[in-house]
C-alpha cells in the first residue's frame, strides 16, 4: 500500500525537478552559449570523432547499460523533458548532434515508440546507416 502512495509522489517530484532544473539549464544555454561555440563543438564532433571511436563508445554502452536501464532512461527522457527544453533551439541542436550517432540497434524493442518520440521532439536525424562495427576502407 505504501508503494502505491510513494510512486505518484516520486513521479510528481521527478516531474517538478526536471521541469525546474532542465528548464533553467535550457535557458542558461540559450542565453550564455554563443551560436559560434555550439557550431564549433558540433562540427568538431563530426570531424574528429572517428567511426571506430563512436562504435567503441556504443559497444561499451551496450555492454554496461542493460536493456532495462536503457528503456528506463529513454522513457524518463520522453516523459520528463519539458516542452520548454525541447523547444530550445540550442538544446535541440546538441541533442540532435549527439543523438544521430545512436544506432537503432541499441534501442530495446519496448522503447521503440519512446525513442521515436524523442527523435521527433529533438529533430534527431537518422543520419548514420552503419550496421555494426567499424570497417576500415579496403576491408
Amino acid at each position: 500500500m505504501q508503494t502505491k502512495q510513494r510512486k505518484p509522489f516520486l513521479e510528481r517530484q521527478n516531474k517538478l525537478v526536471s521541469e525546474k532544473v532542465l528548464s533553467l539549464e535550457a535557458k542558461a544555454v540559450e542565453k550564455y552559449v554563443p551560436d559560434r561555440l555550439l557550431l564549433l563543438l558540433l562540427n568538431a564532433l563530426d570531424r574528429r570523432a572517428s567511426p571506430k571511436t563512436i562504435d567503441g563508445i556504443i559497444e561499451r554502452l551496450e555492454k554496461h547499460l542493460s536493456p532495462k536501464t536503457r528503456t528506463n532512461l529513454i522513457a524518463a527522457a520522453d516523459e520528463y523533458v519539458p516542452d520548454t527544453v525541447a523547444n530550445s533551439r540550442k538544446i535541440s541542436a546538441i541533442v540532435a548532434g549527439v543523438g544521430k550517432y545512436i544506432p537503432d540497434r541499441i534501442i530495446p524493442p519496448e522503447s521503440a515508440e519512446n525513442w521515436s518520440n524523442l527523435k521527433v521532439k529533438f529533430h534527431i536525424p537518422t543520419l548514420l546507416l552503419r550496421q555494426g562495427k567499424y570497417n576500415p576502407p579496403g576491408d
